[in-house]
């Protein structure tokens, strides 16, 4: 062995597929290769095309919260696999791989703390959990947020994320649209605000129920939102549909949600809509 390979294999090169995944983030819009620690100080977002990425519901909590802090709520307990249902695989080896991969329980994580010094409980959909898909442990989750919310007597915040209801529970995961919707009501009776964020993606029987049930609907630049895909319409009504039908925008656009709000301007517009729609009352 010549001094020049003494030399290279003494120098400790890290391997090329562990220095891609540790310093660099690649955008799934634009295809950028962005810093990492850029991209995380960037709230997760795209500082070239300003796409909003996914995130995970603990990131999520981390920058809403005050200081980032807050207390988990326990997720309910349910009965797992009440259909024993079983494609490809069965339906409790996906819980099992995406409980692995996620160190969740399920789709739907919630947590009290306080935004601009006051109380919410907020609720976020993970889509990393089997696409955040609605079955009776996020119908449990949701409502079990809401009464946390009412026996807080605070405002209940929901970020939206789902590919729709959990088709491993059939008519029990269709189930969870008019359970959520009774447990809003009940929300209502007490006066409290319940507020919206879409996130990408929200379709299916997520966004036919609690999604679009919100005082205030707000979206992230850019999410995808429908109920329906963009070729099960096209296909249905024979039409090709407008470029960016579905977006955030789009539907900005035609009054369907009220306004698109930049992650980096959430926390503050919510604590906004928070003092509008409970606004604290003065001492006696």
């Amino acid at each position: 062995m010549n001094w020049l390979n003494r030399v290279r294999n003494g120098i400790p090169f890290l391997p090329k597929r562990q220095v891609a995944d540790s310093l660099w983030h690649k955008c799934r819009k634009c295809e950028s290769m962005v810093f990492l620690k850029e991209w995380e100080e960037n709230l997760y977002v795209c500082p070239r095309c300003d796409h909003h990425d996914r995130i995970r519901a603990h990131q999520r909590f981390a920058l809403l919260f005050d200081d980032g802090k807050y207390d988990r709520l326990a997720p309910p307990e349910v009965r797992e696999d009440p259909l024993k249902f079983r494609d490809t695989k069965r339906y409790t080896d996906r819980i099992k791989a995406a409980r692995s991969s996620t160190d969740e329980r399920d789709a739907l994580l919630n947590a009290r703390g306080s935004i601009n010094g006051r109380r919410v409980v907020v609720g976020v959909q993970d889509f990393a959990f089997m696409g955040g898909s609605m079955g009776v442990a996020v119908g449990s989750a949701f409502v079990a947020g809401v009464k946390a919310a009412i026996a807080d007597h605070a405002p209940y915040i929901i970020f939206t994320a789902a590919g729709g209801a959990r088709m491993q529970e059939g008519i029990l995961s269709l189930m969870q649209m008019p359970r959520t919707t009774v447990a809003l009501a009940q929300l209502h009776e007490a006066g409290l605000p319940y507020i919206v964020v879409l996130t990408d993606p929200t379709t299916g029987g997520v966004t036919a129920s609690y999604a679009m049930l919100g005082d205030v609907q707000l979206a992230e630049p850019g999410a995808l939102i429908g109920f329906a895909g963009q070729r099960v319409i096209e296909q249905t009504i024979r039409e090709k549909l407008p470029e960016g039908f579905q977006r955030a925008e789009y539907l900005l656009e035609h009054g369907m949600i009220d306004m698109v709000v930049h992650r980096a301007d959430l926390r503050e517009r919510l604590g906004t809509l928070i003092d509008y729609l409970a606004p604290q009352r003065k001492a006696a």
